[in-house]
């Protein structure tokens, strides 16, 4: 699948967009409770100091001191620092609202068709969405929206997804198999189907979306909490050394103001990366849902950065699931065209997949198009016989299982059924991967038709694209070795476990993470729900199972099993941003350390003027400049926190040296830079 078309699945909020920033300016503000601030500790720990400043501030001005100014502007620039840190979080936050609203407005006012329970399954009553049951069975016609998650219980249709994948091509649903799920909000543009609803109220796939990329139910990853504590350790180092700082310059012979102690100390410790950690974790799922899938956790975005191996279920994932007609081979003596001609038209009332799909190919291969006979009557397919048909001015044309055919052109009295050129067909089919489906018309034996699942397409592109990216994939099936080893073949994946059973992929994933890997899985079906839940990535396909969604810790909405290399991306892009950021943020301290330290000491120690290299006019323009700095870079860097650093596929030492160079080099040179313009700046205004 091209990633370009990946990337205009779901709509892209831009920073300056109006409806995102000005309700972020709003939650900035109201960010501002401690209650909620606490979460992060810099930040509240930044809070709690400008608070003091203010309280100070406002003694003095009530004390009529003269020559506040300076101490007014140190004051304004720190609840800067912390509104654009708010607001960095609430423009994280509110691209996921601005996607969840757009979302919320395919479930209001949808009203359901609610069967009543008695025999005749056409009466219903019109009842609002929102009072659905779970249990409850509702009809679903052309045009109709599905009020809520549930499974296709009668019928077939047409269903048009946009509304959750932002995928325009519309997909099939039918009762039966893994293809019988559908998704509150999407809508049917064909037939007519009875859903039994699987969702109570408030719990649907759509309420959960919703839920999701507003990120209420975001948590903390080990890597996100390891590095929150490591800027507390650094904050309580800070504060204990500026706390020693007014006995060292009473010793000097002078004094230092509070004021101007709590401006060294937001510019010590790593107030940068501490006013975007959390908008990173926020931009990191908000991604993924640009990319259509969504993600339960952050611990999932995170740990989709370092997997080493990809489990993969065959069927519904690699291949779509269901056996598609691709050739009719004939016995001889048979034409192509006349085998053709009978599968046509013992298929024309078999509304399986298979039954479709031959009907298709026919019509594809040949130009036949058979008109309906009110004549025909079809013979449904059983489980006891394991064959359908028709029978149509007095002939029997029946397709089934190979033994069944056989049996049924015995029974209509020819012993010698067998050609030796179909038993060499259907031994070929068998051993390609496909399943053989007889075709006989009466006692005569016309044919084979080779039945396949078919492989997604360029899946086997995107396995190889995984390979680069250092990752093993495996396909897990319960196919027999020789179907298994086929269809892994023309998947191009690396390994494969034949015949498994939902053990046997629980074994296999709980062994690998025994060796130290991170293990991710993709399935479909209920039978994967316990690996799905095992595993440390587990995206379960859209048209899966409710237990397969259920399951996973990521929903893939365009059920596509290679869309892991995105994810895997995004991962590695926020991991990779967290560290740059974090990078920079250490530098950037640095070289503030030049900036304040000299300027606040030098007229106690004069000899510290030679560290003061950037050459700043006055140690109050020095400290201000070194404050305004603080604040703006946080504004600067919010972009780069949302998009994330590009991922590139290079080695881990390649990527150290790259990081430290753009991100810790420019971590000191910026600031350097940045405070001397605002340093002129600060003095040619007179501002001290």
């Amino acid at each position: 699948m091209d990633v370009s078309k990946l990337r205009k699945r779901m709509p892209v909020t831009t920073l300056l967009d109006p409806l995102i920033v000005l309700p972020a300016i709003g939650q900035a503000f109201v960010k501002l409770n401690p209650r909620t601030l606490v979460k992060n500790p810099v930040m509240f720990v930044l809070e709690v100091v400008t608070v003091l400043t203010s309280v100070l501030l406002i003694r003095d001005l009530i004390n009529g001191r003269d020559d506040l100014w300076f101490e007014v502007q140190i004051v304004v620039w720190l609840w800067f620092t912390v509104l654009f840190a708010n607001f960095a979080e609430a423009i994280a936050e509110g691209r996921g609202k601005a996607q969840a609203d757009a979302l919320r407005q395919t479930r209001t006012g949808t009203v359901a068709k609610r069967l009543l329970m008695n025999d005749n399954q056409q009466l219903y009553e019109a009842v609002p969405a929102e009072q659905l049951q779970s249990g409850d069975l509702v009809v679903c016609e052309a045009g109709d929206v599905i009020p809520g998650d549930g499974e296709v219980i009668e019928g077939i249709a047409s269903v048009n997804e946009a509304a959750v994948t932002g995928e325009s091509a519309p997909v099939i649903r039918e009762s039966g198999g893994d293809r019988s799920a559908v998704t509150g909000g999407t809508t049917v543009i064909s037939d007519r189907i009875v859903v039994k609803i699987t969702s109570s109220p408030g719990s649907s796939f759509l309420d959960r979306m919703i839920r999701l990329v507003e990120g209420a139910e975001r948590q903390k990853t080990p890597n996100e909490i390891a590095l929150n504590i490591l800027l507390v350790g650094l904050s309580i180092i800070f504060v204990i050394a500026t706390a020693t700082i007014p006995s060292f310059a009473a010793y000097a012979g002078g004094t230092i103001s509070v004021i101007v102690l709590v401006a060294l100390f937001v510019t010590l410790i790593p107030t940068t990366i501490g006013a975007l950690l959390s908008a990173i974790g926020i931009a990191g799922m908000d991604r993924l849902v640009r990319f259509n899938v969504l993600s339960m956790s952050g611990r999932a975005v995170e740990a989709a950065g370092d997997i080493d191996t990809l489990l993969l279920d065959k069927t519904g994932t690699i291949t779509f699931g269901n056996r598609l007609a691709t050739e009719i081979i004939p016995v001889p003596g048979i034409t192509e065209f006349e085998a053709a001609t009978a599968a046509l038209l013992a298929s024309e009332a078999d509304e399986t997949a298979e039954g479709r799909s031959i009907v298709v190919l026919v019509k594809r291969k040949f130009g036949v198009i058979n008109p309906p006979s009110d004549q025909a009557r079809p013979i449904p397919f059983s489980a006891m016989t394991r064959l359908s048909g028709v029978d149509l001015d007095g002939r029997k044309l029946r397709k089934g299982a190979v033994e069944s055919i056989l049996k049924f052109v015995r029974s209509e009295g020819n012993n010698d059924a067998e050609p030796s050129a179909f038993r060499v067909a259907v031994e070929r089919i068998s051993r390609s991967g496909g399943t053989p489906l007889a075709l006989a018309d009466g006692g005569r034996l016309l044919g084979v038709i080779h039945l396949k699942d078919v492989v997604k397409p360029d899946v086997k592109e995107r396995f190889a694209a995984l390979r680069r990216m250092g990752i093993k994939t495996v396909m897990i099936t319960g196919d027999n070795p020789v179907t298994a080893a086929s269809i892994a073949s023309e998947a191009g994946v690396d390994d494969f476990i034949a015949q498994a059973t939902p053990e046997d992929k629980l074994r296999y994933i709980r062994s690998e993470q025994a060796q130290g890997r991170l293990i991710a899985m993709c399935g479909d079906g209920t039978n994967d729900a316990p690996a799905l839940a095992q595993a440390d990535v587990g995206v379960a396909m859209q048209t899966g199972t409710q237990a397969a969604r259920e399951a996973g810790n990521m929903v893939d909405l365009d059920s596509d099993p290679t869309k892991l290399i995105e994810v895997v991306e995004i991962g590695k892009q926020l991991l990779m941003t967290r560290g740059a950021l974090t990078t920079f943020s250490i530098a950037n301290d640095v070289a503030k350390y030049f900036a304040i330290i000299p300027a606040m000491f030098v007229a106690f120690y004069p000899q510290l003027d030679a560290l003061n290299i950037m050459g700043l006019q006055t140690p109050q323009s020095a400290i201000l400049s070194a404050i305004i700095f603080n604040a703006l870079i946080i504004i600067a860097l919010i972009p780069l926190a949302l998009k994330g650093v590009t991922y590139r596929p290079i080695g881990a030492a390649a990527l150290l040296r790259r990081n430290l160079l753009i991100y810790g080099l420019g971590g000191i040179v910026l600031p350097f830079a940045g405070i001397k313009l605002i340093d002129l700046a600060v003095n040619a205004l007179h501002l001290v």
